[in-house]
């Protein structure tokens, strides 16, 4: 945590995922001789989840209506959270999205000047309903499918109304999601850990895993690099052209990358790939599986793919 800037969480999610109850319920656990800030947003020009939340001992709530933060962000965002840091000079922020808001557009400007000067940007919380998460049509939706994939920690509410099987699938369905989740948490009748918040929105520098299984004769390895580490769109699809020579039996191949104005999601599989953009807004990573003799060509050559600062 950066102690010149407030920390701010963003907290996101599907259109009655109860975002304004899990925040009242985080405000309950916050430290006494606190202020904290929340800024929400809501889509039309009547805003109710502000009036919901109202103005309590230690704590300041700012509103923003009339469209999706994503699309309204620019001075109005920039007045008021400067405002209210000027005014209040709160131990934190919280930032309540519409739940038809882009969250990886909203990631991108809080991290960028003016607003990245003041602010120090902490975990994306995406609460989701897992009745709707294990529907492949909501995960498909390209807002959903944007929070999901913005979030360090994904949040399953209203679990008191899935079934065991709805639960089983959700958990399976979170354990494989690529880039992995910080955490996945459940909310117990909208409240969570506070400790949820301080969870890192990234990890601090580049490492490298490796998973054997002796019993399959693969492996599973995989790179990542600090967010602020930017690569070629044309090289890495160059390196994309060639890995199946590079990588003798590969089996898969997948990379979520930093291009710059943009996040691209590659997967490779039986063959062929293909490349699309995503909400990531986090470090970049490399994963594959190939057989355990496999020699590690592929390292130096997604180095090759770095531009240079």
């Amino acid at each position: 945590m950066n102690p010149t800037r407030t920390p701010v969480n963003l907290i996101t999610g599907f259109l009655g995922t109860g975002k304004t109850s899990t925040i009242l319920k985080l405000l309950e656990q916050k430290p006494v001789d606190e202020i904290w800030g929340v800024i929400v947003n809501e889509f039309g020009d009547i805003g109710i989840d502000g009036a919901v939340l109202g103005d309590r001992d230690g704590m300041d709530v700012r509103e923003i209506a009339g469209g999706c933060l994503c699309c309204v962000t620019g001075p109005q965002l920039t007045t008021t959270v400067v405002r209210l840091i000027r005014e209040r000079r709160p131990a934190r922020l919280l930032i309540e999205a519409s739940g038809l808001a882009h969250a990886s557009n909203l990631v991108d400007d809080l991290r960028r000047a003016p607003l990245g000067d003041a602010l120090d940007v902490q975990a994306t919380l995406t609460l989701v309903d897992p009745r709707q998460f294990v529907v492949l049509n909501y995960r498909n939706h390209p807002i959903y499918g944007d929070q999901v994939a913005c979030a360090d920690v994904l949040v399953a509410t209203k679990c008191d109304l899935a079934d065991d099987g709805v639960m089983t699938r959700f958990r399976a369905q979170t354990a494989d999601l690529f880039p992995p989740k910080t955490a996945v948490a459940q909310a117990d009748h909208g409240a969570i850990d506070l400790s949820l918040l301080d969870l890192p929105a990234r990890p601090a520098g580049r490492y490298r895993v490796r998973r054997d299984t002796p019993d399959s004769g693969f492996v599973t390895s995989g790179v990542t690099w600090p967010a602020d580490v930017v690569f070629d769109a044309d090289r890495l699809c160059a390196v994309f052209d060639r890995i199946t020579g590079q990588v003798p039996g590969l089996v898969r191949a997948k990379a979520v990358m930093n291009l710059g104005r943009d996040y691209a999601w590659f997967n490779w599989v039986e063959g062929v790939w293909g490349a699309q953009t995503v909400a990531w807004r986090r470090e970049s990573r490399f994963e594959l599986i190939a057989p355990q003799d496999a020699p590690d060509t592929l390292t130096d050559a997604l180095a090759a793919c770095i531009i240079a600062a």
